[in-house]
């Protein structure tokens, strides 16, 4: 049976499941994949909207993802069942904020995508109108926001960047990306894939804080296995890198306690200094045999908090 809160957050717009090769050392899905899972859900969603070919070479039209802000609720292990439910939360004369609820087979969500979308053209990413048809088709679908999909650590105010290369190199942020983008990481239009920017984040996140916590470092049994998780997410894309271009990637910790840890992302071109995206994330130690979030101790807090940078910020 449907409860309610599935029926506040939409129609079903994905059903899938998770690979053991989407899983990283913690032992649960990456979130690079999860994003790669949201973008399906949105193709799911454009259908609805009557843009049922949004994401072919031959589109008419297609859906720009500008912005994404992501809670993470539930942990997805190997080989379980999930599904997505979606619907519009808010639409303009050219774009919306789009809802996507990814749910574990017993209804319960697993995590939440806020999109922010631009209608454009396909391959110049030009911005023009909705039609009268999608707006219909939007009005049948729109859901609010529930509490569990909200923002809790990264308000969503609108945002005006000042990252750099230059500004970068002046507040110290660590390196933790170099490299190429390749066709295989391009859509059918030619842009760098939506989940590309959060796959070079997590894959530079070991030389961004150089070592796990250790058991006594949050009060455990020694022995005990400690990792790390992502529990919420922004990225906001600037600009679109394409095949052949470079990236570079500078991070840094913006604020710290012993509970959270904020990270702040610099995604930038290299060649220019301008940025192709940016992203803030709230992680936590995680405990690997219990599955649960653990604390530092005060003396452990005191030592992450002394590199918090100060003012850095998307």
């Amino acid at each position: 049976m449907t409860d309610q809160s599935e029926e506040q957050t939409g129609p079903e717009v994905w059903s899938g499941g998770v690979n053991t090769w989407e899983c990283d050392e913690m032992g649960h899905m990456n979130v690079r994949f999860y994003v790669a899972k949201s973008l399906e859900g949105l193709a799911g969603l454009a259908a609805l909207l009557g843009l049922r070919h949004a994401f072919a070479p031959n589109a008419d039209s297609t859906l720009i993802v500008r912005e994404q802000h992501i809670r993470f609720l539930k942990e997805a292990r190997p080989g379980v069942g999930l599904y997505m439910t979606g619907g519009v939360v808010e639409m303009g004369e050219t774009g919306a904020r789009l809802l996507l609820v990814m749910r574990h087979l017993s209804g319960e969500p697993a995590a939440t995508f806020q999109t922010v979308v631009s209608h454009a053209t396909p391959f110049d990413a030009a911005t023009f109108p909705w039609s009268a048809r999608t707006r219909a088709a939007a009005e049948a679908i729109r859901i609010p926001v529930p509490a569990y999909a909200a923002p809790r650590s990264l308000p969503l105010d609108p945002v005006v960047t000042t990252a750099s290369l230059e500004r970068a190199e002046a507040m110290g942020l660590k390196r933790i990306g170099l490299g190429l983008i390749g066709p295989q990481s391009c859509d059918v239009f030619g842009r760098m894939q939506v989940d590309e920017f959060m796959g070079r984040v997590s894959d530079g996140i070991p030389r961004l804080i150089g070592r796990r916590a250790t058991p006594e470092e949050v009060g455990a049994a020694p022995g005990t296995r400690i990792g790390g998780a992502a529990m919420e997410y922004r990225l906001i894309h600037h600009a679109w890198p394409r095949a052949g271009d470079r990236l570079e990637l500078r991070s840094g910790t913006a604020a710290a306690d012993g509970r959270i840890r904020r990270f702040v992302h610099w995604l930038l071109d290299p060649e220019t200094g301008r940025p192709w995206g940016t992203a803030s994330a709230v992680a936590v130690n995680f405990d690997l045999d219990a599955r649960k979030v653990v604390s530092l101790t005060p003396e452990a807090a005191k030592a992450v908090q002394a590199e918090v940078i100060p003012d850095l910020a998307l």
